[in-house]
């Protein structure tokens, strides 16, 4: 079900609980209208697997509720909105984040933000667990596509260790990393990303990746069987010192490059 609504409706009580979520309050709501309207919007297309109040929504999390905006232009973008009850600065802090991470090209492009909102490209795919699971049964197409995506992916988290950005949930990154129709991998969700402690980007991902869970195990199936000793030991020598050589040492130990 899709649900195309004009800034203007908002007002209705069956989308006011979303913009206001989870406690509607009148001026609230209008600043956020307002705020919608200085940032372009003209339109929410409310869709996606979850819903609140039986109006599907793209995604729900502590700190923001997730839509489809609609610009002037007709164009489709992401839109999160502040839930009621998060702290004041947390989108302002993650427009921060994901600002730095813009500018070694990771994550969806920051379109705009405000105190309440913040606007992003719309990245249409699967996550990376899901998209796996589609990938082809042929061993040899399979393992040339994932070892695409994997290459990717470590790359970008090289770029936000070499920039001190730490991203903080790529540990278990089920839910952060999506990959769309031309097998690009996107890293999400800065809200918790932080420039002011150690970086631990590759060695999280790489964990996450190779050494287990569910994920890892289906990445050794389709792809290859990693030397775990070799992986952790160059995990370990990164981790002291995280130069571009023991990086790439990385990726020899996976298989990546040779």
């Amino acid at each position: 079900m899709k649900i195309i609504v004009p800034v203007g409706d908002l007002f209705d009580a069956k989308y006011r609980q979303i913009i206001c979520y989870p406690k509607y309050d009148p001026e609230m709501l209008r600043g956020r209208i307002e705020e919608m309207r200085g940032l372009g919007i003209k339109a929410i297309l409310f869709s996606g697997e979850k819903s609140i109040g039986g109006i599907p929504i793209l995604g729900k999390g502590c700190v923001g509720i997730v839509v489809t905006a609609v610009l002037k232009d007709d164009r489709r973008v992401a839109l999160k909105i502040l839930r009621a009850d998060a702290e004041a600065r947390r989108l302002l802090h993650e427009a921060e984040m994901l600002r730095m991470a813009n500018s070694v090209n990771v994550g969806p492009n920051l379109l705009g933000y405000s105190e309440n909102l913040l606007l992003i490209d719309y990245v249409e795919g699967n996550l990376f667990p899901k998209w796996i699971e589609g990938i082809s049964c042929n061993k040899k197409d399979a393992s040339r596509r994932l070892g695409w995506v994997l290459r990717d992916i470590l790359e970008q988290c090289w770029r936000l260790d070499s920039i001190g950005l730490d991203h903080g949930e790529l540990s278990w990154a089920d839910k952060h990393i999506i990959v769309d129709a031309h097998d690009k991998p996107y890293i999400l969700d800065f809200e918790t990303a932080s420039n002011k402690r150690g970086t631990a980007n590759v060695t999280s991902i790489s964990r996450y990746l190779f050494l287990g869970g569910r994920t890892a195990e289906a990445i050794s199936q389709k792809f290859m069987r990693i030397n775990r000793e070799k992986l952790i030991q160059a995990l370990k020598t990164y981790k002291s010192e995280k130069t571009r050589g023991r990086f790439e040492n990385i990726l020899k130990i996976i298989g990546l490059i040779t």
